[in-house]
């Protein structure tokens, strides 16, 4: 780790403990991440955590709104401690001429770019495909907007909210006689963070076979409409227009939250038929596996009142732990609702590590997610939280060949 707020961060070693960068798969990997709020720079976090060099370039004047979104500790924000971990920091005002020059010096030996401006903005400032391309042929350019880089939408500001409610997800979420629900979070933004990560990665896959980079056109609005499922296709074939349910399926039963004894709540799911028969023995009413409509999912669904009593009622007798160890033992599906204080004691999240704690130099021990998913031979490993506002300018000019009196020369013009 460094050693005050303001000094490198290592670019070969990880905290104590921790794998080393060295072991991490995509070590040698050079991202420049330009984006803001969120899904650009989730991806570039995505790709950081598994060992990419990823340079966060934030305005001199203006830093990434994130560093200012919720919470914060003593002046810091903690958002920002998440999504810019394993992440160096330079500041760089990308329309000035000096600024311009800059990055297209940092542009070529790059591997990708990560950026979320309103179409339009970067050919504005003569820092288009044509010109990246031109300084790297190799460059992949990965464009993450609401709405893609065309269409009648294309220039219009846009969040992921925006997202969530035209693709249909807030349509079908919520009570049936209650308004469309948005989610409390980031979802559509997160969505599209992990399908950036991956197109970027298939580009360069591709620059593999073909030694030349591309352009990623990522639409925000695009990848959850994607995981919603085959609604498109009901629709086309059926004219199904799926209408909300709570947290009951339309596809399966029982599939609910159910409050226990002791006032907490669990979730249950019978996705499976032999699931569900299980949950039906278990709650006292096998005969209900013998009529007909119970033998498919969508059957037992549209009888979604009868079997939610018949569970809630026996669940609503016995506290929580007793209910979920008799579901174990039974072999079927359940959870505990859990809010994020059972998170970070969950024992199973504990053995996964799915929780970490990074030494942060202006914080001390902080915990956060850890990297997305394990790799037995070339492990990620998040190896430091969220740097201050520029705190590697000097040194990442210094890396790319600027003299002092250059750099010296920016700061006089406002490029950096």
């Amino acid at each position: 780790m460094t050693d005050a707020p303001g000094g490198t961060p290592p670019t070969t070693e990880a905290p104590e403990g921790s794998p080393s960068l060295t072991e991490a798969p995509l070590t040698g990997l050079r991202v420049l991440d330009l984006a803001t709020l969120f899904a650009g720079p989730l991806a570039a976090t995505f790709l950081g955590d598994f060992g990419a060099e990823v340079i966060k370039v934030e305005h001199p004047a203006k830093p990434d709104p994130s560093r200012g979104h919720g919470p914060a500790k003593d002046g810091i924000g903690l958002w920002w401690k998440v999504l810019g971990r394993n992440k160096r920091t330079l500041t760089l005002d990308l329309s000035t001429p000096g600024g311009r020059t800059t990055l297209l010096r940092l542009a070529a030996g790059a591997d990708v770019i990560v950026e979320n401006f309103r179409p339009g903005t970067l050919e504005k400032w003569d820092l288009g495909w044509d010109e990246l391309s031109a300084a790297n042929p190799r460059l992949v350019l990965a464009r993450v907007t609401a709405f893609g880089q065309f269409g009648p939408y294309a220039h219009r500001p846009g969040f992921g909210t925006l997202a969530e409610a035209m693709s249909g997800f807030a349509a079908i979420t919520g009570e049936p006689d209650t308004p469309p629900t948005l989610p409390p979070f980031g979802l559509a933004d997160s969505i599209a963070g992990l399908a950036t990560a991956y197109a970027v990665m298939a580009a360069l896959a591709a620059r593999e076979r073909t030694g030349a980079g591309q352009v990623v056109d990522m639409a925000i609005i695009e990848p959850i409409l994607t995981v919603l499922g085959p609604h498109p296709t009901w629709y086309d074939q059926l004219g199904y227009v799926q209408e909300r349910t709570g947290n009951r399926s339309a596809n399966n039963a029982p599939r609910n939250t159910y409050r226990t004894a002791d006032g907490t709540w669990v979730a249950v799911s019978t996705s499976a038929q032999s699931v569900a028969e299980r949950v039906m023995e278990l709650v006292g009413r096998p005969e209900l596996i013998d009529e007909p409509w119970f033998a498919t999912g969508d059957g037992r669904a549209r009888h979604a009142d009868l079997l939610d009593e018949a569970v809630g009622r026996w669940i609503a007798a016995r506290p929580r732990e007793d209910v979920l160890a008799a579901f174990e033992k039974a072999e079927a599906a359940i959870a505990p609702v859990q809010d994020v204080r059972e998170v970070m004691t969950d024992p199973q999240y504990q053995a996964l590590s799915t929780i970490t704690t990074v030494d942060d130099p202006e914080l001390g021990p902080l915990r956060m997610q850890n990297v997305l998913f394990r790799l037995s031979a070339t492990p990620g490993a998040v190896r430091w939280a969220g740097r201050p506002h520029g705190a590697d300018t000097d040194a990442v000019l210094a890396e790319l060949g600027l003299s002092a009196a250059e750099v010296a020369a920016l700061r006089a013009e406002g490029a950096v």
